[in-house]
């Protein structure tokens, strides 16, 4: 499996303090079968240089390969919407075109369809991250649904879909698997000992609503196509 969010890196947000804690996220991660994990700190100001980032995942990924470790990690962002838009190319996911894209979690900004229309006019393919965990997506449904006719794309948390995050967001992620809504289910891992790098209990839970294989390609087929830069259709 492929996990395309998760705060792996150390020293840089609120995800892995060290590197020792990313190294027992890998480890996590590896027992889970998860095989490649594209690290996606918070990009939420312009201190927070690419070279930074290089930096931190060279680190990771030499200390990964001492330890024997066999997950290969890529880099990326989840970058905020505040973040003026000629840095975005800085940090997508692995190089691709495809973006990781965070609104705030209390509501949905009413200029949202239109940042994602700029960055579609601009080649980018957005990933509206966990919408499942927005208040007012929440409340109404409608709202996400309105910005997906963009061809923009989803990613629900893996926890939401186990209960972590509440009910409401696990209702929600569930409602929108149904619908067809969404191309990603990813960890949005913070440490290893809470809202641990995990996947598997999501996909399974999954492929209740939508069937074993289409679960599956949540986490192999369309990350793997994100990867390769192709397209992905819903």
């Amino acid at each position: 499996m492929i996990d395309i969010h998760c705060h792996i890196l150390p020293g840089v947000d609120d995800g892995a303090a060290d590197l020792s804690e990313s190294v027992k996220m890998a480890k996590i991660a590896h027992a889970d079968g998860i095989s490649k994990i594209i690290a996606t700190p918070h990009i939420n100001e312009p201190s927070i240089t690419r070279q930074s980032l290089i930096i931190r995942h060279e680190m990771l990924t030499q200390r990964l390969e001492e330890k024997m470790i066999p997950v290969d990690i890529l880099l990326g962002g989840e970058v905020s919407f505040y973040l003026d838009s000629s840095q975005f190319n800085l940090h997508t996911l692995n190089g691709t075109k495809y973006i990781l894209i965070e609104f705030p979690a209390g509501h949905l900004l009413q200029r949202a369809g239109e940042i994602l229309f700029h960055l579609i006019l601009k080649g980018f393919y957005p990933i509206i991250a966990h919408p499942e965990r927005n208040a007012a997506i929440l409340k109404n449904p409608d709202m996400l649904f309105n910005l997906l006719n963009m061809q923009v794309l989803v990613q629900i948390t893996a926890g939401s879909l186990t209960g972590m995050f509440g009910q409401d967001s696990k209702a929600c992620a569930r409602f929108l698997l149904r619908k067809g809504a969404v191309s990603f289910i990813a960890s949005d891992a913070h440490s290893a000992r809470y809202r641990r790098p995990v996947l598997s209990e999501a996909v399974h839970k999954a492929g209740k609503i939508i069937g074993k294989e289409n679960a599956l390609k949540l986490v192999t087929t369309n990350p793997e196509a994100m990867l390769a830069g192709e397209k992905i259709r819903r």
